[in-house]
Formats: C-alpha cells, structure tokens, sequence
C-alpha cells in the first residue's frame, strides 16, 4: 500500500496515476478472483490507495471522469465507483448509478457500489431496486438484490421484498450468489420471515443449498436457528419445525 498517491491535476491523469500505483503481485492475485474480467484489464491497485485517488479529485476532475464511460481497465471502474459513493444528490446519484450500471461487468466492481445517500434515503429506493431486479444484465440484478440486503433487512423490511427475491431464477453463478448471500443475511436479521421461504420449494435448489451453507457459517445466526438449518439441508424435502 503506498503511503501517498498522485493527485492528477484532471481526469486525463487518472490512467497515469492507477499505474504509478500498480502492484504486480496483487495483479496477480486479483486476476485469480476475476474470471469475467479480461486480465490484461487488470493493473492491480489496492483498494486503500484507489480511495486516497478518489478523495484527491477535485469536482471537476471527478465529474470528467465520471462522464467518460466506457472505461478499458478494472480500476478505473473500481474508482467510478467509489466516486459515484461520494454523490451526497440522491437524484444525480441514482441517475450516474443507472447511467454505470450497464458497464459492471465482475462482482468487485458491483458489490464496491454502495452509495452513502442511498443508506440516508433507502425509502426512496424501491422504485429503482424493482426496475433493477427486471434487468437481463446479471450484474445489474446483483445490484438491486445487494441493495435489498444492505437497506432493507431492518427496520424497512418487508416479506414481500424477501419473496420476490425469492421468486427470482438466473442461469448467472454471481446472481445466485448474491441471491444465497441475501437469504443468508436474512435469516440472521428476519429468521420469521426468511426461514418458510428456505424450507419450501421458493428458492431455486442450488441457491437454496448455499444459503443453508452460508447462514451455517455466520456467527450472526444463533445455534437454535442453525440446529433448524441443519435438519433441513438433511432432509430437505421434508418441512423444518420450529
């Protein structure tokens, strides 16, 4: 990690300054966890130094850049995120994040999207997050289902919002992911209301399997509601009693 990072004067900089920061061994292992992302893509820049860059833009540069879509690397999709993070407007926010969204194309960019003003106004977010979960992009989908995990397992909860995760199908291994992540979640904040759909037919089998794995492996679930979990993943055909 390096202790500064360049401040490029604008937004034509930012290329020169992601690869003063490149770290090649990280390159690599970086690659290893990117399948969808061509490596050659990759400089390797890690994330503390990506956000020293990001709290360096001035306005204008920041604003540049974020109007220069598409970008070739990685990085500079990690730094429009974390930029995009930075937006206190909720309406430009969500209009530069619907404008980013299609140009996601790897989970790590995806899951670094996480907007502040959309923790300070989630209630103005479900109109979005239901055009997001329409999307025949996959990472556009994981998008809106993060948000629904992120903002939405608390106090604005609602078992609606749980079946129609649940009622989603993908063929996209990081969509089912994050749909396992979400129930996961969900039966660590809303056991009541997740754990029906777990024990029934609702989730695809194979998101339903990882999910059982993943609220297994949370310290967040209590070990009555995992001793639950693991009769069903024994007989999951048959109905968990509580």
């Amino acid at each position: 990690m390096s202790d500064s990072v360049p401040s490029p004067s604008g937004a034509a900089g930012i290329p020169a300054a992601l690869a003063a920061l490149r770290d090649e061994t990280y390159r690599r292992f970086q690659i290893g966890l990117l399948p969808t992302v061509p490596p050659e893509t990759v400089l390797g820049v890690r994330t503390p130094d990506l956000r020293r860059l990001a709290r360096s833009l001035d306005g204008a540069a920041a604003a540049e850049f974020l109007a220069a879509l598409p970008h070739g690397q990685y990085e500079e999709n990690l730094l429009h995120a974390l930029l995009l993070a930075r937006i206190w407007d909720f309406d430009r926010c969500l209009a530069e994040v619907e404008r980013f969204l299609p140009h996601v194309d790897n989970w790590a960019v995806c899951d670094q999207l996480r907007p502040a003003v959309f923790a300070r106004q989630a209630d103005r977010l479900p109109p979005a997050v239901d055009r997001w979960l329409a999307s025949e992009r996959p990472f556009t989908v994981r998008f809106g289902v993060g948000m629904l995990m992120c903002h939405f397992l608390d106090e604005r909860f609602r078992p609606e919002q749980a079946a129609r995760v649940a009622a989603l199908r993908s063929g996209e291994y990081y969509v089912n992911m994050m749909l396992a992540w979400y129930f996961a979640t969900a039966l660590a904040k809303q056991y009541d209301a997740a754990l029906p759909l777990v024990a029934s037919d609702a989730l695809d089998p194979w998101v339903r399997a990882r999910t059982i794995q993943k609220a297994l492996e949370s310290f967040r679930v209590t070990p009555e509601h995992k001793a639950v979990l693991r009769a069903l993943r024994a007989a999951p055909d048959r109905p968990a009693r509580r």
